[in-house]
């Protein structure tokens, strides 16, 4: 037997071990892309959720800021609360005042004018009456 007779069957053999080596190297690739893929998928989706907290976090903080301008406004139109420094906290539509007010009925005048004030969930009014505590 000549040379050649055993080369073919040598090179055919190296062949099929080698396509076998690539097929598990395809398998093994294609996995390693699926997995990328849902990787990739969960990445995309935990990326959505957090820019959907977001921009949530975002309008509602501009919501609770329209309803604190909105309140001090009402607070500044009134002929008695006008002259007074009231601090307006909003969160979550959620309202604390703070300060000091003329009289009583003037503390409750500004729980009334804020939760006049669309949005408005809830008045916490902590002011005092002047010279009063």
């Amino acid at each position: 037997m000549n040379r050649s007779t055993y080369l073919l069957p040598a090179a055919l053999a190296a062949a099929l071990v080698f396509a076998a080596c690539d097929s598990r190297n395809d398998s093994t690739a294609g996995r390693k892309v699926d997995e990328a893929a849902a990787g990739a998928r969960a990445g995309a989706q935990e990326a959505g959720r957090a820019a959907s907290a977001a921009a949530t976090a975002v309008v509602d903080a501009a919501a609770d800021a329209t309803i604190t301008t909105k309140i001090n406004a009402a607070l500044a139109a009134d002929d008695k609360l006008k002259a007074t420094r009231i601090d307006v906290d909003t969160n979550a539509g959620r309202v604390v005042l703070t300060g000091t007010a003329p009289d009583a009925s003037s503390l409750e005048r500004a729980t009334t004018l804020a939760k006049a004030v669309e949005g408005v969930v809830d008045v916490d009014n902590r002011l005092r009456v002047e010279g009063k505590g």
